[in-house]
């Protein structure tokens, strides 16, 4: 197989890159792309239009960056102390009203967990 060429970037939740691997006929997929697809199935916590429809919420109604946001959806924090550690990275203070409006629409889209 030919190798492709990046000429793009951008981050995705791990929701979005299963669904992008999902889309491939499995002999096309290599051994990394595999585990990765693995690793998706097992660990994505919501389908993939929904989180990415979270992930442009928490944007325009929280106010977070993007990233911040993917992660927060990558990780579906239950707790207040959960959440701040995912923000806490950067060293910012967000204020508790922001978390709370971020937990409860986490909470909104939170899936029934067979874990």
């Amino acid at each position: 197989m030919m190798p492709r060429k990046v000429t793009d970037e951008k981050r995705v939740t791990v929701a979005d890159a299963r669904k992008v691997l999902e889309k491939a006929k499995p002999e096309e997929l290599g051994e990394f792309q595999r585990r990765t697809l693995d690793y998706t199935t097992k660990f994505s916590r919501l389908p993939g239009s929904e989180a990415s429809k979270l992930v442009d919420a928490l944007v325009s109604q929280s106010k977070l960056e993007r990233s911040d946001a993917i992660q927060i959806v990558n990780c579906m924090p239950a707790t207040m102390e959960e959440l701040r550690a995912i923000l806490a990275v950067k060293g910012r203070v967000i204020p508790v009203g922001q978390l709370d409006d971020v937990l409860k629409a986490v909470n909104n889209n939170r899936k029934e967990e067979t874990r």
